[in-house]
């Protein structure tokens, strides 16, 4: 015999029954033709069953109405109220659309860029036009991809596991293994940032995932930890943020272009000292002022907007900016040898 099925796919399918039928369905209807109510040994079995699955759709909110035949009145079917039921029609102004438009631009990683991309097509369905995106324009978030990291680290925070893997830390260049216990990803500045309690060190920690080598690997079991407290999460974030003073960085930008970080910029200072030959590098572009605390953490996004940006000050953050405009341009050049000689500083700067 066929297995048994169970009580929520057979409270499913008696949804989807009431839902379609064009009048109503009877007892005798339900048990013929709902899978599910086959399984009933007799017809006391089957009135029980009904009977209490039919109290369970009403308890979870679903309006089951009890409809009696117009000339019989032992004749009773049942149907459900659609109109009570259904949820309003989704109405989103151009402004609305524009913003959901936004957010889900957010996410490019292959795994979750199909999802969203969907979501956002049934969405401009019913918006207000094509137009929507236009609000919104140059404004879209600049996340790298989280790569292979991201998915892991997504499942073992829902899980409350603990993983293992290989960071490179900016500060000191350490590469090791790191255990921690994953509480939180947070999109920051242009990257992915993991939130977590070092089993190593004892203490809240966070870590960029661009800066995580090799695979992530789940330890021991789910449920092995703890939610974190509003303080360990605090603590960690400030770890992430950097304990050192606030700084601004100056920048040449093309106009129309790098729009997140126009968007957090703050007003130059009248007084502020550029390097000489900023002049040429101006015209043609924008002054614009950044805060930063972290000086690789700036350079890492800044060197994705290619020629838009051009650091004018702090001198390290424009050094970070080489560097990184040196390992790609060894990346893209085919049997270029490690040893070789880069690019020019100027020139990097220049299309940094």
């Amino acid at each position: 015999m066929p297995p048994a099925i169970p009580p929520a796919e057979r409270l499913l399918n008696l949804v989807i029954a009431l839902v379609n039928t064009p009048g109503r369905m009877t007892k005798e209807q339900v048990r013929a033709s709902v899978a599910g109510y086959q399984d009933a040994t007799s017809t006391e079995a089957f009135e029980r069953m009904f009977e209490r699955d039919k109290d369970t759709l009403r308890e979870l909110g679903i309006p089951v109405l009890t409809v009696t035949h117009a000339g019989h009145g032992d004749d009773v079917g049942y149907r459900i109220d659609t109109e009570r039921w259904s949820l309003p029609p989704v109405e989103l102004t151009a402004a609305e659309l524009g913003v959901l438009a936004l957010a889900a631009q957010l996410w490019q990683d292959q795994s979750l860029r199909a999802d969203s991309s969907r979501a956002l097509t049934k969405l401009r369905a019913v918006g207000s036009g094509p137009e929507a995106g236009d609000l919104v324009a140059g404004l879209a978030p600049r996340v790298r991809a989280g790569g292979d990291a991201f998915a892991p680290l997504v499942d073992a925070v829902q899980a409350r596991q603990a993983v293992r893997f290989t960071y490179h830390a900016a500060t000191t260049g350490e590469v090791r293994v790191r255990h921690v216990e994953p509480w939180k990803l947070l999109a920051r500045r242009g990257g992915w940032v993991l939130l977590a309690r070092d089993r190593d060190r004892g203490a809240s920690r966070s870590f960029r995932l661009s800066r995580i080598r090799g695979t992530v690997r789940a330890v021991g079991e789910p449920g092995a930890f703890a939610p974190p407290t509003p303080e360990e999460l605090a603590e960690a974030s400030h770890m992430w943020a950097g304990d050192g003073p606030e700084r601004l960085a100056l920048l040449a930008v093309t106009p129309d272009r790098a729009g997140a970080v126009r968007a957090r910029s703050t007003q130059a200072p009248p007084d502020a000292a550029l390097p000489a030959g900023a002049d040429a590098v101006l015209a043609g572009r924008d002054l614009v002022a950044v805060p930063f605390r972290l000086a690789w953490e700036l350079a890492e996004e800044l060197v994705g907007y290619g020629d838009a940006v051009v650091v004018l000050e702090p001198a390290d953050v424009r050094d970070e900016v080489v560097r990184l405009l040196r390992v790609a341009a060894r990346l893209d050049a085919p049997g270029r040898d490690a040893a070789d000689p880069a690019p020019s500083t100027t020139q990097e700067v220049r299309g940094a």
